[in-house]
């Protein structure tokens, strides 16, 4: 008997052995990052049989077999659809900035996306004048609206877009409504979700969690989008989840979450649109292809409501509607499983390192790429304005310590970094030289790079720009610049910690 118990002990030490050299061997072959492959190493043998587990069930991006088939099927009707913009008489590559260009080219290449001039932007940042005019809008829907978020928690305005989406389903408006099961999961467990299905309101859960699906797909994969269409005609996408921020998390201690979303309306729209009716028909089977944007006639209307936002050149219809001139030459830019590998990460290098004069990034979450940190280091070396404007306080521990751990090196280098004092700064936003902007759903950290379904808008328009510049530079008048000599006089312990979660970053 104590053979046999021998035989056991030595079958299973061997077999544990055989799965860590597997694995090993596995991250060699796919060639990640080497701070990717040297924290799963540590992972896996420091942290014996649960570190395997961790692999098997968060290491590699499984999609899960009916959506990966179904994604395959989806790539020709979608690039058909796409590749047809190429020939719009709003496609006019020969306005591009040099900013501009080398990221159409980019996206030309790796997507099959094409830029599309005509459309007019308006940067909202406050929870009021965000929520309430989706709710104008959603009032004035006349055909179709979808919406598409990461979190729907209930309270407060949020409330009033549920009821403002059920009287639009009542009265025959087709509303489509797709929510991450992990981040939604209160909406889910709210009365919200019978309500709306009453009203005729489709709802649908993005990458539901369940023990068994473990096994099949990877669970911390999520829906990061945020979108909202009405008519195919107006869109808004940006950082703002569907939350009043008076009603969310406010046990955190991090005060009350800072965002902003942008209004357009314009020949963009339909593309937004399209990458909403992807994740719809991945998740369901459904298509629903939006109608292409057509050839411009005359500028596009704003309502009356949300003009007090607007510095743009404004005229006015016989109508009494007020117009705006509709320059904005906007790239969408959809990036997550399904799609080319690294394409937001290649968009923001080439951004950094095509940067003059000045940086500005906004991000919650900063757990940068090797790469991007030595971009932000060079910008910085080669006399570039680097400013990076963070949270003071972060909802996520690991992340906040992880973040800390950059500190040093940027400073060194030159890079300003600015913690922001008036709550939970959420925005994600790139403004490049006062001229290119980069703002969507995008958080400079290795999830958004590389995990999640995300959505940004390169918009190439300085007038937009320049109300993008005054936005950050309020967070900044707001915000605790750092020093480099009073950050490297921290206390010992505090290094300590962020030298252990620097290990582990690329995988947060």
């Amino acid at each position: 008997m104590e053979n046999v118990h021998q035989i056991l002990a030595i079958a299973g030490v061997f077999i544990y052995w055989l799965f860590l050299g597997a694995i090993a061997l596995r991250l060699v072959i796919k060639r990640r990052t080497i701070g990717v492959s040297f924290s799963w190493i540590l992972v896996i043998y420091f942290l014996p049989l649960v570190g395997i587990i961790a692999y098997i069930l968060f290491g590699e991006l499984h999609l899960g077999q009916t959506r990966a088939s179904r994604s395959k099927a989806m790539f020709k009707p979608y690039g058909q659809w796409f590749a047809a913009l190429y020939q719009h008489p709003l496609h006019t590559p020969e306005r591009q900035s040099d900013h501009a260009r080398a990221i159409s080219q980019l996206c030309d290449t790796q997507l099959g996306i094409p830029s599309l001039s005509g459309n007019h932007l308006c940067l909202q940042h406050t929870p009021s004048s965000i929520l309430n005019s989706i709710i104008q809008d959603i009032d004035a829907a006349k055909e179709s609206i979808v919406m598409e978020f990461y979190i729907w928690h209930p309270g407060g305005l949020a409330d009033d877009v549920a009821r403002a989406v059920i009287k639009a389903s009542k009265r025959g408006v087709t509303v489509k409504l797709l929510l991450d099961a992990a981040g939604s999961r209160t909406f889910f467990n709210s009365p919200w979700p019978a309500q709306l299905s009453k009203a005729g309101v489709e709802i649908s859960q993005a990458l539901s969690v369940s023990p068994l699906r473990m096994f099949f797909r990877r669970l911390d994969l999520r829906l990061h989008r945020k979108i909202v269409v009405i008519d195919n005609r107006i869109a808004y996408t940006g950082s703002m989840n569907l939350v009043d921020p008076k009603y969310f998390k406010q046990g955190e201690g991090v005060g009350q979450w800072i965002d902003v979303m942008v209004r357009m309306v314009g020949p963009a729209v339909p593309l937004v649109n399209t990458v909403a009716a992807w994740d719809w028909e991945v998740e369901t089977s459904e298509r629903y292809l939006p109608e292409p944007p057509g050839n411009p006639e005359k500028p596009y209307a704003l309502s009356h409501e949300i003009t007090h936002e607007i510095t743009h050149e404004i005229s006015y219809e016989p109508s009494g509607e007020v117009m705006r001139r509709a320059d904005s030459l906007v790239q969408v830019i959809p990036s997550g499983p399904g799609m080319p590998e690294e394409v937001i990460h290649q968009v923001l290098l080439q951004s950094l390192y095509q940067a003059c004069h000045k940086i500005v990034i906004t991000t919650p979450y900063f757990v940068p790429s090797e790469n991007l940190l030595d971009a932000l280091a060079t910008a910085a070396a080669r006399g570039v304005d680097v400013n990076i404007i963070i949270p003071q306080k972060n909802d996520s521990t690991m992340v906040k310590w992880a973040s800390r751990s950059f500190f040093a090196e940027l400073l060194k280098a030159g890079v300003k970094i600015h913690r922001f004092r008036g709550g939970l700064l959420h925005t994600k936003s790139v403004l490049i030289d006062d001229e290119h902007s980069l703002i969507g759903t995008v958080n400079m950290d290795m999830r958004s790079l590389w995990l999640n379904f995300e959505l940004t808008l390169a918009v190439d328009d300085k007038t937009f720009a320049e109300e993008l510049r005054v936005l950050q530079q309020g967070y900044i008048d707001n915000a605790e610049q750092l020093e480099y000599k009073r950050w490297q006089s921290r206390p010992l312990y505090q290094r300590v910690i962020e030298h252990l979660f620097y290990l582990f970053s690329p995988l947060l």
